[in-house]
């Protein structure tokens, strides 16, 4: 129990530290490691993760054969650092049998839509199995040698932001054969708001497999409850479904992630920005991969150099081997100064669609649709409506979601 005790340390959170090849014209904000500076509730009692109640779930896991969905993330918050929570459960002697790896891989290094392969863990030797390669969803055949599943990866509350998908798809698959699923619950920096336009049911996928907005405003393990009891499990099944939820928590806090919870969100301006310009995903303009400041800016050779006193040049670096536009002067703006955003918001993509030189090469239009969840973004802007006609479109399915969302909070 002395050795238990240990890991119910405080969570210090800190603002995470970056560094990678790009422009340099100058140096991105929030890049600062903190030591000492935890991130607080109203009552100046620090965030717990789930991940650091280990009382609560390591009796779920003595004596199994426990399978482990996980990335760089996936650790437990100590006084002077953190473990991660493969590395902590082997050390509790917790018998590990796999590893399963979501999108940009167990260590975190793979690009955005990069294949992730399976093999070996290095440091600890236990298989690792890609769920973002040939496989997305494990199969009877990897499962039958786990007892319990247990999931702790950090999303940031954006929908086609793959993480989520992972989950369901776990999910679905430990309830087909009968395996119990355990959910460490993390903190959403996105959770302070829900907007977007929802996904429809036409364009599901792995980009959005549910119907809802584009920011949901719940944490990895509120949404959990809500997939398992909504029926969006294959067949309305449900999972054996446990959640070890976040301590001192609130949807409105703001949360500084200590770790990039992948690549090319290095920040937490990147992380709050990445619903808005995640759209240019579906787009042929860069949005900041291969600079420094990913999700962060915006720009294209073809958008009207007259109209923007802002360029850069992306280059392949960290996240992102061939960035678009690579080696391109990109004229756009820069949004690494915007205060927090609280909502969703289409002016960017408006700006760019409006001052593009050639705008038939403007959309990938299978691609944005997939991250939009319809067609109907897409013929928005191309026929000219402003920012609130469009998001005047959303609010009937919005307050339809608001409802549902209700049923399933477990925080404030």
């Amino acid at each position: 129990m002395a050795f238990l005790s240990s890991f119910k340390s405080t969570v210090f959170l800190w603002f995470l530290i970056v560094s990678s090849c790009g422009n340099t014209e100058k140096q991105p904000k929030n890049n600062t490691v903190s030591q000492n500076n935890p991130i607080e509730t109203p009552q100046n009692k620090p965030i717990i993760v789930g991940a650091n109640s280990i009382d609560e779930y390591i009796g779920m896991l003595q004596g199994k054969k426990v399978g482990v969905v996980a990335n760089l993330t996936s650790v437990i918050f100590k006084k002077n650092g953190h473990t991660h929570i493969v590395d902590s459960l082997l050390a509790l002697d917790i018998d590990i049998k796999k590893v399963f790896a979501p999108e940009h891989g167990f260590r975190g290094q793979a690009d955005a839509g990069e294949k992730v392969k399976d093999g070996l863990d290095t440091k600890t030797g236990l298989p690792l199995i890609s769920l973002y390669g040939k496989n997305r969803k494990p199969s009877s055949a990897l499962l039958k040698d786990v007892d319990v599943v247990l999931f702790d990866i950090q999303d940031v509350g954006v929908r086609f932001y793959t993480y989520i998908a992972t989950l369901q798809l776990v999910m679905e698959a430990c309830a087909e054969n009968n395996i119990p699923v355990l959910v460490l619950d993390r903190p959403n920096p996105n959770a302070h708001y829900v907007d977007g336009p929802t996904m429809e049911k036409e364009h599901t996928g792995f980009l959005g497999m549910t119907t809802i907005p584009l920011v949901y405003g719940m944490t990895i393990g509120e949404y959990a409850k809500m997939i398992n009891e909504e029926g969006w499990l294959a067949d309305n099944a449900k999972a054996d479904l446990t959640i070890i939820p976040l301590k001192n928590y609130s949807h409105d806090l703001e949360y500084s992630l200590p770790i990039r919870p992948s690549p090319n969100l290095p920040n937490d301006t990147a992380i709050n920005l990445y619903p808005s310009l995640g759209l240019f995903e579906g787009t042929n303009i860069n949005a900041g991969r291969g600079t420094e400041f990913q999700f962060q800016r915006y720009g294209a050779s073809f958008l009207d150099s007259t109209q923007y006193h802002f360029k850069y040049r992306p280059k392949p670096n960290f996240g992102s081997k061939s960035p678009k536009e690579n080696d391109k002067v990109c004229y756009g703006a820069d949004l690494s100064e915007i205060p927090r955003m609280k909502e969703v918001s289409l002016r960017w993509i408006i700006d760019a669609y409006t001052n593009s030189t050639d705008k038939s090469k403007f959309f990938n239009t299978s691609g944005f649709t997939k991250h939009a969840g319809t067609e109907k973004l897409q013929q928005q802007i191309e026929g000219g409506m402003s920012e609130a006609e469009i998001k005047a479109t959303w609010q009937s399915d919005l307050g339809n979601f608001k409802n549902i969302r209700k049923k399933y909070l477990l925080y404030e």
